[in-house]
């Protein structure tokens, strides 16, 4: 089979696309036949070697953790999926024809395989850090970096469970965040003044890692009501730098639930194929994403 490779860490231009073994379902796994994997930041933060603690590997190594397919192999001690069920879930080495997945859900009606592949790792960072800031209904969320897909998740959690949301993105981006329920305003210089101007900050997240910590902190008036997904340096303002996954399986049966009562959807921005990897990383790096980018087997 195809897979997408590294051998050693550094920027996009390390990708390979190789030949590789097939491989198959251990116990309570699935395997499936790719259709589509996510393009996430934690790619390429895991191709540079960013955060070996969340994510050690021994290279040569495939990349990927979000996929969905047809499942075509069962593990051990698996119940209440067949071969030949479309899924998506989380797995790993999800760039390539063949993944195996640890953690699924049956696709939703209505649902393409190019846009299932945008929702598990992202639905799962977006409930996760919403439930880490401790924000509640009837409090006002800022979110530095909106308009990628954690962002855009975050922006339809917290409308639907009654929590006011800022957004900051660029000028380009400014309509879409107001279409997902967020008051927007962009970035840049003055953004902290356009975003008191906008009303009282009860928690932030930072979604981009663009160096705001510190006025995120200032906004909220506590480094405990601030948590990142994207800069490192968050712990040295006294930030949560929020990095590993929760339950996968939970998330997963919450998204399916929310795609079903058609109060989440995230649009598929760019569609690339597996030997367009390094442009998908390039364009990943580069920010400025309206909901999310994958590979299309």
């Amino acid at each position: 089979m195809k897979r997408v490779s590294f051998a050693e860490f550094g920027g996009p231009d390390v990708l390979r696309l190789v030949d590789a073994e097939e491989p198959h379902a251990g116990p309570r796994q699935v395997r499936i036949a790719v259709r589509a994997a996510g393009v996430n930041p934690v790619d390429w933060r895991i191709r540079e070697g960013q955060i070996l603690k969340a994510h050690p590997l021994e290279l040569p190594s495939g990349l990927g953790l979000d996929a969905s397919g047809v499942v075509d192999e069962v593990g051990q001690g698996v119940e209440g999926v067949e071969v030949g069920d479309h899924v998506f879930g989380e797995g790993s080495s999800t760039y390539a024809e063949f993944a195996v997945l640890s953690a699924w859900a049956r696709m939703p009606e209505g649902l393409t395989f190019e846009e299932a592949a945008g929702y598990p790792s992202v639905v799962e960072t977006a409930l996760r850090i919403i439930r880490e800031v401790g924000v509640q209904a009837g409090q006002t969320l800022l979110v530095s970096g909106a308009s990628g897909g954690v962002g855009s998740a975050v922006l339809q959690i917290a409308r639907d469970r009654g929590i006011r949301a800022i957004g900051t993105a660029g000028a380009a981006n400014q309509d879409y965040l107001r279409g997902l329920g967020a008051l927007a305003t962009t970035y840049g210089e003055g953004w902290v003044e356009r975003v008191r101007r906008l009303g009282h900050v009860d928690a932030a997240l930072d979604l981009a890692g663009s160096g705001v910590i510190r006025e995120l902190v200032e906004l909220t008036g506590d480094p405990q009501k601030v948590i990142s997904i994207a800069d490192l340096a968050a712990p040295e303002f006294g930030v949560r730098f929020s990095g590993v996954a929760g339950s996968v399986p939970e998330a997963l049966a919450e998204a399916v639930g929310l795609i079903s009562r058609g109060k989440l959807r995230i649009p598929v921005e760019k569609s690339y194929t597996l030997a367009e990897a390094v442009a998908a990383h390039i364009d990943s790096q580069t920010g400025h994403t309206r909901g999310r980018r994958v590979l299309v087997i």
